[in-house]
């Protein structure tokens, strides 16, 4: 077992495996604060002459974080990780999921994969980024609530817009086995919220049942997505290859033989490059006005659906001779074509106008899970490859 981070110290040189140590032990689930991972992350940029900005939360409870190692020019790279993961609560651990712990070559702790990883592969090695020298700048970009719909990333990478020099690549180290991913699908996340009517369940012809008008939108989640999977072409690269459309969680009701005045659910929309979640999100609406709602309001004029945009997380598009895609397959020897269907911050660096792939060490299913690994080859591999691209920084 590797001893748990207590402390805040950043004078003692760290490997990948001793900082990914003291990251795993920060408990940064989306719910809590980060800012006790931040300012330790601050503090060893800071214990090696590197100055942070800090892009706050708009409660102040969280923040992102970037900086800049090297010169001030354009042609840099970005690192780019998040600090947040998700919680443990309901899932059966054998190991402490804030203590680092290897066997049989593995290194079990939350956030191990997905992605401290990564962070703790750029953080350790930032010592030999600042002896360099380099000729073109490293920028380090660590996000809060990345797994809460990428909340913290927006205003970080418009901070960082606004003040850094255009790099040339922007890496974003989520788990895929050092795969160069090059496109992922574009999502929102909605909460729709039914206003009925409520009477006793006799009477229903009198009353606006909330959860079966519930029902009936959920409904059309899943009709508008087994339609798309008729018409799906093949060929298509995704997993699965066209736009789904899903409800992940639904309540309301008042009694069993009541009919229900209130009923909500969240739902998401992943569509496919192209294709955009907003055009369905506007089919959905007219859906209700057209359809749903003037049935309701027909009995009860003050019932009805109301639909909030939660987030929204936009796509990565395969770029045509991408920097870097160019360089990542230049480094790792990956010549496939990757896509994924989850998320991710690239498509944020991207939309501001910076080529950007998916790229990093650990496995995605081991994401979320219970006993979540990295294998320690692939923190090793990361090493060499981290230690090639500083490498090409200083020629």
């Amino acid at each position: 077992m590797l001893t748990p981070f207590l402390g805040r110290s950043t004078t003692c040189p760290l490997s990948p495996r001793e900082m990914l140590a003291r990251l795993v032990a920060f408990p940064t689930v989306s719910t809590s604060s980060n800012l006790d991972i931040i300012n330790f992350c601050r503090d060893w940029l800071n214990s090696h002459g590197v100055e942070s900005t800090l892009v706050m939360s708009p409660d102040g409870d969280k923040a992102n974080l970037y900086a800049t190692i090297g010169p001030q020019v354009e042609g840099g790279i970005v690192f780019s990780g998040h600090t947040d993961v998700v919680p443990v609560e309901g899932q059966n651990w054998t190991t402490d999921p804030w203590t680092l712990t290897e066997k049989n070559g593995r290194l079990y702790g939350r956030g191990s994969a997905d992605m401290k990883g990564f962070d703790a592969l750029v953080l350790a090695l930032v010592p030999e980024m600042v002896k360099g020298p380099l000729k073109r700048p490293v920028h380090i970009a660590l996000s809060y609530d990345e797994e809460i719909a990428c909340r913290g990333a927006p205003s970080m990478v418009a901070a960082m817009a606004r003040s850094l020099p255009k790099p040339a690549a922007v890496i974003v180290g989520e788990p895929t086995r050092y795969a160069v991913v090059t496109g992922h699908k574009a999502s929102v996340q909605l909460r729709t919220q039914v206003t009925g009517y409520a009477v006793h369940s006799s009477r229903i012809d009198q009353g606006v049942s909330a959860v079966m008008n519930a029902a009936r939108l959920i409904a059309w989640h899943e009709d508008v997505m087994d339609e798309n999977r008729r018409q799906a072409d093949p060929a298509n690269p995704f997993e699965p290859p066209y736009t789904t459309l899903h409800c992940g969680m639904v309540a309301g009701g008042n009694a069993a033989n009541v009919v229900s005045s209130s009923a909500w659910f969240f739902s998401d929309i992943r569509a496919i490059p192209t294709e955009s979640p907003r055009d369905y999100l506007d089919r959905y609406e007219a859906y209700i006005r057209e359809v749903v709602e003037p049935r309701m309001k027909a009995i009860r004029p003050e019932s009805g659906v109301a639909v909030e945009l939660i987030a929204e997380v936009p796509g990565l598009r395969p770029e045509t001779d991408g920097d870097a895609e160019r360089l990542m397959r230049r480094f790792t020897g990956d010549n496939g074509t990757h896509v994924v269907s989850y998320g991710t911050e690239a498509g944020i660096f991207q939309r501001a106008g910076w080529s950007t792939v998916v790229c990093g060490p650990g496995d995605i299913a081991q994401a979320h899970q219970p006993d979540e690994y990295i294998e320690i080859s692939e923190l090793e591999a990361g090493e060499r490859l981290l230690r090639r691209i500083i490498g090409e920084l200083c020629a």
